[in-house]
């Protein structure tokens, strides 16, 4: 911090608030579809299952575009990136508002993920560096906020908005949030004219650590396990536990109240005690899923568990996302666009083993039970890191 910089001792600077509020937008049309596939199915003339592509599109936009854009967007500066990110991302939106034919909704859906991933990976980078080394997890804990927000309210803003205004109508106001983001940011975010420059080279050279492939599996691992649960929450909610169909948006606003106190949780604590941290929580929402298949016909035990795995699981997120970083040296933004690249990975593969899991003879506990064996693996690859640094630490001391 400069001498002439306001914020007072351990306020994390203006800026990693309003790319949190990006982060929202963006983790808002991704999770919005799901409350509006039927209308859209109908608009499009498709079912509603072929309609739920535009969800898969999105997802591999960022699996696979977060880190080529982070490649082919390194020679510009980083404020640029954000603002083009913003703008792509508006276009897409509009270009989906304005179509009539699925196969061009799939394209922007695509188009609007690509700017999305990049996005993510360079306000990582932003957001870090202008926290400073002793608050790098604590920034992530709010960009990951924003998503876990979006999370939340994203479905639900989606249906209702998508019944007041229609779906196309509530993209056209995206696309107005996200031109006013651009121009907000380039506010908070001036180009600098020194800006260093980050070498292709160097951003591959980054991936030949094994700490950051480590880091990335827990990041893969965590949410797998967690989403593996998550996504078939609802049938386990009403027809094990008894909870009436009406009231199980509430039960998934307590989850999404766990994420957030996770992400708080995770950025406080993990820049002091990354390791345990992370490793605790993921026992813990190992645990917590197994509980949640044994306890599954209690209500006030499912509600309680629910509320704790939101809290477990997202503790771990902002922690591996910025060991990642820090493992990455020099040359961050590559490694920073993998972190969201596992995370997807790791959405898509739980939820595909979950699918699995619930049709054998353990039913709806299946996806629990799958959940907890994926989470309970995210200890290997966060043991094996605490050993690495564990022989590090005593190499410096001998």
């Amino acid at each position: 911090m400069s001498r002439s910089d306001p914020r007072a001792p351990g306020a994390l600077p203006p800026v990693v608030l309003v790319l949190a509020a990006g982060t929202f937008l963006m983790g808002t049309t991704e999770f919005m579809i799901a409350g509006l596939l039927p209308q859209m199915a109908a608009d499009f003339d498709v079912s509603v299952s072929q309609a739920g592509l535009l969800v898969t599109a999105f997802a591999v936009g960022i699996i696979v575009g977060a880190p080529v854009m982070a490649v082919l967007t390194l020679r510009l500066p980083r404020a640029l990136v954000l603002r083009l990110a913003l703008l792509v991302f508006a276009l897409g939106h509009v270009l989906l508002a304005l179509c009539t034919s699925f196969e061009v909704a799939l394209a922007a859906r695509l188009l609007t993920a690509l700017a999305a991933g990049a996005f993510w990976a360079v306000s990582a980078v932003v957001a870090t560096a202008a926290a400073g080394p002793a608050h790098t997890v604590r920034a992530l804990g709010v960009l990951t906020g924003g998503l876990t927000v979006a999370n939340v309210l994203g479905v639900p803003l989606g249906a209702f908005a998508g019944q007041l205004t229609g779906w196309r109508g509530l993209l056209w106001v995206l696309a107005a949030l996200a031109v006013a983001a651009a121009v907000l940011i380039g506010r908070f975010i001036p180009a600098p004219t020194s800006e260093r420059r980050a070498a292709v080279r160097a951003e591959l050279q980054a991936l030949r650590s094994t700490n950051l492939w480590l880091a990335l599996a827990a990041c893969a691992l965590i949410l797998g396990g967690l989403m593996a649960a998550y996504t078939y929450i609802s049938p386990l909610l009403t027809d094990n536990a008894g909870i009436p169909e009406p009231f199980v948006p509430l039960v998934l606003v307590v989850f999404g109240i766990g994420t957030v106190a996770g992400s708080t949780t995770g950025g406080r604590l993990g820049d002091r005690w990354p390791m345990a941290t992370t490793i605790t929580a993921a026992v813990a929402t190992a645990v917590g899923l197994v509980a949640l298949a044994v306890l599954s016909t209690y209500a006030v035990a499912v509600v309680c568990l629910v509320a704790v795995l939101g809290l477990t699981g997202f503790t771990v997120n902002p922690i591996v996302g910025a060991l990642a970083i820090r493992f990455a040296g020099p040359a961050p933004t590559l490694a920073s666009a993998l972190t969201s690249s596992a995370f997807n990975v790791g959405v898509a593969g739980g939820s595909w083993l979950a699918g699995l899991a619930l049709e054998t003879r353990l039913g709806l506990v299946g996806p629990a039970l799958i959940g907890a064996v994926i989470a309970g693996a995210t200890v290997i690859p966060l043991g094996l890191l605490a050993g690495r640094h564990a022989v590090r630490d005593r190499a410096r001391t001998a």
